[in-house]
């Protein structure tokens, strides 16, 4: 009976590490993905305001802009 707690708590305790790790990947993409989608809003927007802003960002990626 005993042996069993200990392997039902150690199978817990590693789905749980499993479901953080999940988690913090998730986030990590989905932060990822948000940042890349503003990053390519702008540096590929055409207001002379935003383009002055992105202009050294768009050469830093090799992207053209004139």
């Amino acid at each position: 009976m005993a042996q069993t707690k200990v392997a039902d708590q150690t199978t817990a305790t590693q789905a749980d590490a499993t479901q953080i790790r999940t988690a913090q990947v998730m986030q990590a993409g989905l932060a990822a993905l948000l940042g890349l989608a503003l990053f390519i809003g702008v540096a590929l927007s055409h207001p002379a305001a935003i383009h002055n802003a992105a202009h050294d960002s768009r050469h830093g990626i090799a992207a053209p802009c004139h």
